[in-house]
């Protein structure tokens, strides 16, 4: 394949945004990278080939596009701003291995549409610059569809890569963290500057790398009381883990007793933050609040 002037200049950007009278949308979180560099490190750290798939979400102008249809086999990128379509099919027009969906990918069903573009026996990825304002919301859509998505390589805002692989004790460990991290291996594989972007945003990003695990991280009996059990033990940060619990699952004489049996059996000190907790006591606790605590249910 030919080589191309990259999008993803200051230069060529500008020049690109000229052309077809496009101002960013704050509403959409459009932000475009300048600094090739970036996205080749970007491509670097998803470990893709010619036999990875990718999904890309709001390609923008393609900067990002270019350096995945050069690295892949095929590239699917999610668009929702239909201003940006013209702009794709002229960029990326040197690239006969990429399809732009005009679409929101949180409506998408992908299970349904991939198959049309894809065979979803190889190698599938997402790698994708994603909007702040909406990043949490797109990263569990990838997790919870039934298509197996083997990794994620995703840009978002430092303080959100945090949380995502924080250890607990810490004060970005969070139910977000577990949620993630219950499923995927999470790492952040560096951390981009905002001076690299225009608009240039108010924080810097950080690249989180997302690997499916083989089995989930902890082994529960119920899945849905065990992220049930999570939320609770967050929603007031500052409570006890026993607080958090009463709010939950009631204050009754009755479910008080069977609270403190099931944070006996499973070795787990009442007084103690939601934070603390590993993912592993975490499960532990879920089993025995299934078993003591919701048995009628």
């Amino acid at each position: 394949m030919t080589t191309h002037k990259d999008i993803a200049t200051p230069s060529r950007t500008k020049e690109i945004m000229e052309k077809y009278g496009f101002s960013v949308k704050k509403s959409l979180g459009q932000n475009f990278i300048v600094d090739p560099n970036i996205l080749s490190n970007i491509v670097a750290a998803s470990d893709i080939d010619k036999n990875t798939n990718v999904i890309e979400v709001g390609p923008g102008i393609g900067a990002l596009t270019e350096h995945l249809a050069r690295a892949s086999k095929e590239v699917i990128a999610f668009e929702i701003d239909n201003r940006l379509l013209p702009v794709l099919a002229d960029t990326l027009s040197p690239y006969d291995n990429v399809s732009i969906v005009h679409s929101d990918v949180l409506k998408v069903n992908l299970q349904q549409a991939l198959p049309e573009m894809i065979d979803l026996d190889e190698p599938l990825v997402v790698v994708a610059n994603l909007p702040y304002y909406i990043t949490t919301p797109i990263i569990m859509h990838f997790l919870e569809t039934p298509v197996r998505i083997d990794g994620l390589t995703i840009m978002m805002q430092k303080e959100v890569a945090e949380r995502i692989t924080a250890a607990p004790g810490s004060k970005a460990y969070g139910s977000l963290s577990i949620a993630i991290q219950y499923h995927m291996k999470a790492e952040i594989a560096f951390i981009v500057p905002k001076t690299v972007f225009i608009p240039q945003p108010n924080v810097d990003s950080a690249i989180i790398k997302l690997t499916r695990r083989a089995t989930p991280s902890v082994t529960v009996k119920n899945e849905k009381s065990f992220f049930s059990l999570v939320r609770s033990a967050f929603v007031q940060r500052r409570k006890t883990l026993w607080n958090n619990l009463l709010i939950r699952y009631g204050k009754e004489d009755s479910t008080r007793e069977k609270l403190i049996k099931a944070l006996e059996v499973a070795g787990i000190d009442p007084k103690r933050r939601g934070e603390t907790l590993s993912l592993e006591e975490f499960a532990r606790l879920s089993d025995a609040i299934d078993e003591i605590v919701l048995e009628k249910d």
